[in-house]
């Protein structure tokens, strides 16, 4: 009879602990460290060149060899940018999203584009098998190929998956799996954590590719515990803006690719499109300009992207005024308003600031500083930018403009789109003049303001 091994684990950070205690040592969280047993199994097959391979020798890296792995091309050119060129046989990769986003409806899609050159299954542990096929219809793919499963007992699934032997496995959902091993509810952190581990094993062991789906709590992140994520290859998140039709799908681990990513796609009757041109779509709704709107461009990956910042600066009558910021972080907010009075004698003490970035995207990147600041001193000021403008660039505390990656390709991307003029930091001045594009290059921010008004 196999051994049980009782171990304890915390579900916020996913440490282990020797005994259970009631504050994590780790993360410093409460009543977040909860028991965990798993029974040995003995006999499980093992395959060269997997960390749990027996009888491992050192070997030397030079002798590794570099044969370059060949990637399954998903037929989803947006998922494939996010995934580094597609999926990698043997890797696991996890998608989180807010319910009803498109994580299913999107895996359907690729196990319909895949039909004919990989042998697929798909494991539903929440739908049944009608509801799949008339999500199918409803779509207009041509699955009925498909070799399907709904089953939650994951000794059971990797049963099936020895039999059938499939190229791509997707299992739907990672949260309504159980293992006859471990005592708990599906969904808990033992039993997410020993069932995971075993489709892991079994993606590494057979050199099949598995795509996981997972659910999310209500601050967006995976639910479940955080070891989740260490345990698998890549972790894309689905994210949209509530009330918009568009989809954001965002890499923040890829072992085989850039992280940060993204990917665009568009909600229709049909399921999800492809969006080949993200700055076109966010930027359709600017037709003219207006105080406090300015057009900047942000990196996302391998990829430029124009976005549309606005800013309302209005008069408080609070004695505290406020600051909102969507899509940009709050607290860089109030830090350029300081630098904004310090170095550019501007107050705006007694004026409430909202910022939002234009189609629910949400910027990272140290890059939208100046163009912030002067789409908020172009409301507050009630004047307009030249027409056609791009701004960019990092402000410091001292007020000088920081240079960012990667300038000229930006210029480029605005010039291909019909922009005429730029102001960037004086660091990102590009050797070569960009046809049909004036340049302004700054140093600090009294310059800026100089050249956008």
């Amino acid at each position: 009879m196999a051994k049980t091994k009782t171990s304890f684990f915390c579900n916020a950070c996913g440490s282990e602990l020797a005994k259970w205690a009631g504050q994590c040592p780790d993360c410093k969280a409460w009543n977040t460290v909860e028991e965990f047993r798993q029974a040995a199994v003995a006999g499980v097959p093992r395959v060269s060149g997997y960390a749990g391979t027996t009888n491992q020798q050192v070997t030397e890296l030079s002798a590794v060899s570099d044969q370059k792995v060949a990637r399954i091309k998903t037929g989803i050119k947006e998922l494939d940018r996010v995934l580094g060129g597609g999926i990698v046989p043997g890797s696991v990769v996890l998608i989180g999203g807010d319910p009803g986003i498109g994580k299913s409806t999107l895996l359907l899609q690729v196990l319909a584009g895949l039909m004919g050159q990989l042998k697929c299954l798909y494991v539903s542990g929440e739908e049944s098998l009608q509801q799949i096929n008339m999500r199918a219809k409803r779509l207009g793919l041509e699955v009925g190929t498909l070799s399907c499963l709904t089953e939650t007992s994951v000794e059971q699934i990797l049963n099936v998956a020895g039999k059938e032997k499939p190229g791509l496995v997707v299992v739907d959902s990672i949260q309504t799996l159980h293992s006859e091993l471990v005592q708990s509810a599906p969904g808990s952190v033992s039993q997410v954590r020993e069932t995971a581990a075993g489709l892991v094993r079994y993606a590494k062991q057979m050199d099949c590719a598995m795509v996981l789906v997972g659910h999310v709590t209500k601050d967006g992140s995976l639910a479940g515990p955080r070891i989740l994520e260490h345990m698998v290859d890549a972790v894309l998140y689905f994210q949209s803006d509530e009330g918009s039709r568009y989809r954001v799908i965002r890499a923040f681990k890829n072992r085989f690719g850039a992280v940060n990513e993204l990917g665009v796609f568009a909600m229709t009757g049909l399921g999800l499109k492809e969006v080949n041109n993200p700055s076109a779509i966010f930027l359709s709704g600017h037709s003219e300009a207006a105080p406090g709107s300015v057009i900047t461009v942000i990196r996302e990956g391998t990829r430029p992207m124009l976005l549309e910042l606005q800013a309302l600066v209005d008069e408080s009558h609070l004695a505290n005024p406020r600051r909102v910021s969507i899509g940009l972080d709050q607290s860089r907010l109030s830090m350029l308003l300081a630098v904004l009075h310090r170095h550019g004698g501007i107050s705006l003490g007694d004026q409430d600031v909202f910022a939002n970035v234009v189609g629910g995207m949400r910027i990272t990147e140290t890059g939208s500083d100046l163009p912030l600041l002067l789409a908020i001193l172009s409301s507050f000021r009630d004047r307009v930018l030249p027409e056609k403008t791009v701004v960019f660039g990092e402000v410091g505390l001292s007020g000088e403009v920081r240079p960012v990656y990667n300038g000229e390709e930006r210029l480029k991307e605005a010039a291909g789109l019909g922009f005429g003029r730029a102001i960037i930091p004086l660091a990102n001045k590009p050797r070569r003049d960009i046809e049909g594009m004036r340049v302004s290059a700054v140093s600090n921010l009294e310059e800026a303001i100089t050249a956008a008004f």
